[in-house]
């Protein structure tokens, strides 16, 4: 499976509904989806501090998601990464859940908010998310290598902040601050490669720009208030 697929059935519970409500999937998603495309040899990071992101090769691939991210990329192309983490049109959730439904691991639901919000997307088949969570679980507990793809979702889940909440069960008896050290340990001294690595970093700083955006955006509006 795609990092983005993982993902998304860590953020979401069996019911089929978000695991953290309040949760920014749509920028988690993202990023994943800019990750399997440098994991699939399609992207490349620039090595400024602010790494843009260039398509080495738009032809698609075959599979949807990741064509899905090679079009949108097409117009965007060269653009900054932290730009493109929030850029709600790169977010992969319809067509991620379109290809877990294809493989049999969720199905369509009813609505959520009395029909009118999201479908939900419970599980068909809990063996893939069982699988996954068996396997960061020995990561976590050093008992298995940590593979580049799980070094990037830890990563992931600790830039959104719920690592500990996704993962209480995985994580064990580590408390936030030990389970964040783990992941920055697990992440250090995974084989990632150059590039890949360059891009954890930066989305961890854009994951880190995102989440100011509601907290000043907060501040400006009681200023204003108080004004």
């Amino acid at each position: 499976m795609l990092i983005a697929e993982d993902l998304y059935l860590l953020l979401t519970k069996g019911t089929g509904t978000q695991e953290a409500p309040g949760t920014q999937r749509g920028t988690g998603l993202t990023a994943a989806l800019v990750a399997d495309l440098v994991f699939a040899g399609r992207a490349t990071l620039t090595e400024e501090k602010r790494p843009r992101i260039h398509i080495t090769a738009p032809e698609p691939i075959g599979n949807p998601v990741l064509d899905f991210g090679l079009a949108r990329l097409a117009e965007k192309n060269g653009k900054r990464l932290d730009q493109l983490v929030t850029w709600s049109k790169l977010d992969p959730e319809g067509i991620v859940v379109e290809s877990l439904v294809a493989q049999g691991v969720l199905a369509y639901g009813e609505r959520t908010f009395l029909g009118m919000g999201k479908p939900r997307t419970p599980e068909v088949d809990p063996g893939p998310e069982r699988q996954l969570r068996d396997r960061l679980a020995a990561v976590l507990a050093g008992a298995a290598p940590a593979s580049p793809a799980d070094a990037t979702l830890l990563s992931i889940l600790q830039g959104l902040g719920v690592a500990r909440k996704v993962l209480a069960v995985e994580s064990g008896d580590l408390r936030a601050r030990d389970l964040k050290a783990r992941i920055e340990q697990i992440v250090e001294h995974s084989p990632t490669g150059e590039a890949v690595d360059r891009a954890i970093q930066a989305m961890n700083a854009a994951f880190m720009a995102a989440a100011m955006v509601p907290i000043m955006a907060a501040g400006g509006g009681a200023a204003a208030a108080g004004g």
